[in-house]
């Protein structure tokens, strides 16, 4: 039994580092996607919003197939209530998709505030800790960006969207590459002397 686990756990670790390569090139692809994004975040932002707006028209057509498919189930009703709601608020958004833009970055001012707040609730909970002060700043970071968002509202909406989303990228892309290069064998990078092996 400690064989096999021994083995499923080499295993694994093979396959990943057979992969390293694949999930580096992933991980540069993201991160390149990232920093266009983020040199066009006006149109990041608008191609987030009809992603939304498509997304929400997708989601009342299932909503409506589902109601007409679940005979006799009583909350069909709310469902085709529900369907409606999406695919009207879908079609709002794919028709004026710099007017959602707006709301998103509303939306997203919420939520740094919201963000904010609470990490720095959290901070004062945890007195003594060394990773108080990294969660205090993080929500004093957190709500000053919220300001910095607000002030210039709505301008602010033109490039905020588009921008994070790149920044998300481009870290996700980043954290690929860095998972691909410490799965990378130590073969790759030393090609290993002439000795014989499982000695």
């Amino acid at each position: 039994m400690s064989t096999t686990s021994t083995d499923g756990v080499h295993a694994e670790g093979y396959a990943l580092e057979n992969e390293w390569r694949p999930l580096a090139i992933a991980g540069g692809i993201v991160g390149l996607l990232g920093l266009l994004a983020m040199t066009a975040p006006a149109v990041t932002g608008l191609s987030v919003s009809l992603a939304l707006g498509l997304l929400l028209v997708a989601g009342g057509i299932v909503h409506g197939v589902h109601a007409f498919t679940a005979r006799g189930w009583r909350g069909s009703v709310w469902q085709m209530a529900l369907a409606a709601v999406s695919v009207l608020a879908g079609l709002a958004v794919l028709a004026a998709p710099a007017v959602a833009l707006v709301t998103l970055t509303l939306a997203l001012v919420a939520y740094l505030v919201v963000d904010g707040l609470a990490e720095l609730a959290t901070a004062m909970r945890m007195p003594g800790s060394a990773a108080r002060t990294s969660v205090a700043v993080s929500g004093v970071i957190a709500i000053a960006l919220a300001g910095l968002l607000w002030v210039g509202f709505p301008a602010t909406a033109a490039w905020a969207i588009g921008l994070l989303v790149g920044a998300n990228l481009l870290v996700t892309g980043l954290s690929m590459v860095a998972v691909a290069m410490a799965a990378r064998p130590i073969g790759d990078a030393t090609p290993p002397a002439t000795e014989p092996r499982g000695a």
